[in-house]
Parts: structure tokens; C-alpha cells; sequence
């Protein structure tokens, strides 16, 4: 007879081990024993310190607060990325959050701008956009109508600690000390974990959260990888964090180089820097020059080089081992979407917790959202790269000129030739969001949809002067966001 679960063993910690350990044991987590092994000796990547909206979610769920979870983490409002160089050296636009301008049943705002634009009485795309214009002024405040879409910006290490008080308070035990030998059963599940120490720690169901080493997923059950380096390049990162020498604009900088991009995410203490680049055409020493030519403030660590391979498992629920985070693959946080594929993990399994044994339908349907999912990123990561007038290097020579995978393909040809975004079941990103994009690389449409013309000329003109006035009349009320932190959220210092 097969027995219900009832201990789950998460191996590593950093966010996504204690994300699992705190979601599992607040939410389902009444009758079960939850351990999490980790050691002190080994760092966490912490490329990333920022997130997308659908990270309230998870936060509603836990009925975490936010003030208090800003002021813990240290953490800014983000309203979206500023792309810098992307489409042409000197040009720039943001990716903002939220929805631009107002759609029809029919066709979205995109085509009522397109007419507009062709008569000559269209602003910028971005002027319809409140949470854009809000991010181009530094501005951010919690309205009681019209609130903004927003997510933020985080110290990662000072969440993963706010998370493991949490978590601990749930009951969720830690256990220090590295991983030294996995036994499996007869039928290749993983039966226990032995630590340095000589504890064995046995469970029913295992995470891993080991980071890139993939220590139960790739090293014990020998789960394939699917590279997608050919579309995506750049295999490294050098980060570093600097002193702020400005107040925090609301806002993620995602600044294209010769061979890569830089990010800069301002925090209420401090900035996070980096910048990720392909070895092929950039040696670690000169990105580390290229970086620190770069930089705005002094440095308080020293650089530090990540090595990557982007992709996914071909399997990421395999046998009774789940991966979540960067065991279970890799792209780079351009869009931040680290923790939202987390988040998403997370979330799936608790959808699909087995009451006894592990069904093989659960582990199928489980492994086609999840791969569904990050191609579906991986394709929007990849357009960045792709659509663009830049040709000045070689690595962007390569980009522009390279083949891409025909889903991607096909979005590119359906906007170009039509004006036409529509959203794929399990895409994070939105109509608006590809739009703001191929339109912010260079990609203009060649038509709209004929709808559009139900409006007289007139009509259309006051229809978009009033969906400016209402942006103008939001971003008045919002206070500035220095003085939103400063009254809502100051980041609790470290003694």
C-alpha cells in the first residue's frame, strides 16, 4: 500500500530553496516535514535582483506585507527596463509594465496608434503608458484608483534571509552542511542524501535548488540539457555592487556594449552592476575593464565572474526529483525572469502534489508547462538580440544575422506584416509586452487592422488625446519615488 507524502528534503537554499521551503510549508504544508540542506561554504549566484508583477502573487499567497518585505530586502519600485543601445548606439526605450493605451475585442491599442501615427497626430507609443511615463519621471505611489502594475527591485541574499525566517517560523528545518553521497532506490529514485557530517537524510520527494551544479537532477539522474547557445550567446557575467550616487530611479537599466549588455539595479542602499557577455568575443578580463569604465559610484566588492550555458533541462520533474531555479535551467536576466520561473515551478507542483505515489501523467503535464514556459521566454529574450538595426561588431553582426527558432520567426512576420501580438497560453509576456519591444528594436508594422477605421478621423484623434490626458492626470497624483521609499519602506540598514 502506498503511503501518503510526508517529507520533502529541498537541497540549497538561496531564493529558490527557501521560495519552496517557506511557499510548501505555509500553504500545504500542514502534515508535512520539510528539510532543507544547505551549507554556508557555498555561495548563491545572485545574478538577478529583480522581478516582473506576477511575483505578487506569490507574496499574496503568503500574506507577506509588502512595506515590511521592502524594508527588509532594502528594496525600490520597478515600473520596467530601460533598453539603451538595443536597436542603435545613442537610441533607448523602455519596457514598462502594464497595458499601453486602451484595445477593442477586435485589435489592440497598437493599431488605433498606427493610424494615428500615419495622420500625423500620434504621440510616442510610450506616452499612452502611465506606469512609462511614471518610470521616465521618477515617480511612484499607491493610488486608490488607478494603481499601477509594478514589481521591484531586491537584494537577493537579504530575501532568501527575510524567506528563511519565514520559513522557520512555518517549521521547515535547516540543516547545515554539503551533500557528499545520493542513494537511490532499485527504481532510480532518490532515497536519501549524506551530508559531510555522516547524517543521512532520507524523503519521499526531493527539490533540488543546487544551482548550476544541478547536484540531484543532472548529476545523479543523468537528466539531458537542452543548449540554446546558438541563439543565445553570451555564457558569462561579471557583477559587481557600487555605492548609489543618485536617488533610485523606479526603474531596471539594461545598457547594450559591444559584446553584450550591462544592468544597473538600484537599491535603497546600494546598486547592483553587471555585465553579461560572450567569451566568444570578450575575454573576463576586458569585461571586467569594460564594466568598471562604466560604472557610476565606487565599487564595494570585488568583480565577480559567473559562468552559464543557457537553456533548460529536458526534464525538470524526473523520478521523485524536482528542479527549481538554475538546476533547472538558464536565461539570462534580461527580462529578469529568474524568479518568476521559480515562482512558476513552485506554484506547478503544489498544483500537482502527489497524495501517495508520483503519477507519470503529473511528472509529463508538469515538465510540458514548465518547457513551454521558458521557450516561450527564451523566444522574447532572443528577439532583443535579433531585431535590431546594429551591425557595428561582431557579435551583434551575428545576432541580427542569425537563424532564430521558427515560433519567434513567425511572431516577428505576424507583427511586421500585420500589427497582429497574439498571447500564447503560459507566455508572461503580454500583447504589450511584445509590442513595446518590436516596436521599441525598430520593427514598425505594415498595416493595421481595419477596425480602426470605424473611427473618423476626429473621433480617433480625440480618443487618443484623451487616453494622454488620463496618463498625464495619473502620473500627476504620484509623488516622487525617493519620497515614496523614504515614507513607505525605508530599508532596514544592517547593524
Amino acid at each position: 500500500m502506498s503511503q501518503n507524502i510526508k517529507k520533502v528534503v529541498i537541497v540549497g537554499g538561496g531564493t529558490a530553496g527557501w521560495m519552496a521551503a517557506v511557499s510548501m510549508s505555509t500553504l500545504i504544508g500542514r502534515d508535512l516535514e520539510i528539510v532543507l540542506v544547505e551549507s554556508d561554504d557555498i555561495g548563491t549566484v545572485g545574478v538577478g535582483e529583480a522581478t516582473i508583477p506576477t511575483f505578487f502573487a506569490l507574496h499574496q499567497l503568503l500574506k507577506i506585507n509588502e512595506a515590511e518585505f521592502l524594508s527588509e530586502v532594502q528594496g525600490t519600485i520597478k515600473l520596467g527596463i530601460s533598453f539603451e543601445n538595443w536597436k542603435n548606439k545613442g537610441e533607448d526605450y523602455i519596457h514598462a509594465f502594464g497595458y499601453t493605451g486602451k484595445s477593442c475585442w477586435a485589435a489592440g491599442f497598437q493599431h488605433f496608434w498606427l493610424k494615428g501615427k500615419g495622420l500625423g497626430f500620434s504621440e510616442e507609443y510610450s506616452c499612452y503608458s502611465p506606469e512609462l511615463m511614471a518610470a521616465r519621471q521618477h515617480k511612484f505611489g499607491h493610488l486608490k484608483q488607478n494603481q499601477l502594475n509594478y514589481a521591484y527591485h531586491i537584494d537577493a541574499s537579504l530575501y532568501a534571509k527575510y524567506l528563511r525566517r519565514l520559513a522557520e517560523r512555518q517549521g521547515v528545518v535547516r540543516q547545515e552542511g554539503k551533500v557528499v553521497e545520493v542513494n537511490q532506490t532499485a527504481s532510480g529514485n532518490i532515497q536519501d542524501v549524506v551530508l559531510e557530517s555522516g547524517l543521512v537524510i532520507d524523503g519521499q520527494l526531493f527539490i533540488d535548488c543546487s544551482g548550476f551544479s544541478g547536484l540531484l537532477i543532472d548529476k545523479v539522474l543523468r537528466v539531458g540539457f537542452e543548449d540554446w547557445s546558438h541563439w543565445l550567446p553570451c555564457d558569462s557575467a561579471v557583477a559587481v555592487q557600487t555605492e548609489s550616487v543618485s536617488p533610485p530611479i523606479p526603474y531596471t537599466r539594461s545598457i547594450a556594449r559591444d559584446c553584450g549588455w550591462q544592468w544597473r539595479i538600484p537599491l535603497q542602499s546600494r546598486v547592483g552592476n553587471g555585465l553579461v557577455f560572450s567569451s566568444k568575443y570578450l575575454s573576463d578580463d576586458e569585461a571586467k575593464t569594460t564594466l568598471f569604465n562604466n560604472l557610476e559610484g565606487r565599487a564595494l566588492t570585488e568583480p565577480k565572474v559567473i559562468k552559464f550555458r543557457t537553456g533548460q533541462r529536458s526534464k525538470q520533474w524526473n523520478k521523485n526529483c524536482i528542479a527549481l531555479g538554475l538546476a533547472g535551467g538558464f536565461l539570462e536576466p534580461l527580462e529578469s525572469t529568474s524568479i518568476h520561473l521559480i515562482q512558476r515551478g513552485i506554484i506547478r507542483l503544489m498544483q500537482m502534489f502527489p497524495q501517495t505515489e508520483i503519477t507519470n501523467a503529473d511528472r509529463d503535464e508538469f515538465n510540458r508547462q514548465m518547457s513551454n514556459e521558458y521557450e516561450f521566454i527564451r523566444d522574447f529574450i532572443i528577439m532583443h538580440y535579433h531585431v535590431t538595426e546594429r551591425d557595428d561588431t561582431a557579435f551583434w553582426h551575428y545576432c541580427r544575422n542569425m537563424e532564430i527558432p521558427e515560433s519567434l520567426d513567425h511572431r516577428i512576420r505576424l507583427f511586421k506584416e500585420s500589427g497582429r501580438v497574439f498571447q500564447a497560453e503560459g507566455d508572461v509576456f503580454g500583447e504589450n509586452s511584445w509590442t513595446q519591444v518590436m516596436l521599441g528594436q525598430g520593427l514598425m508594422p505594415e498595416q493595421y487592422h481595419p477596425i480602426v477605421d470605424m473611427m473618423s478621423d476626429p473621433e480617433l484623434q480625440h480618443f487618443l488625446k484623451s487616453i494622454k490626458a488620463s496618463v498625464d492626470n495619473v502620473v500627476g497624483q504620484l509623488p516622487a519615488h525617493q519620497a515614496f521609499l523614504n515614507a513607505y519602506c525605508p530599508a532596514k540598514l544592517a547593524e
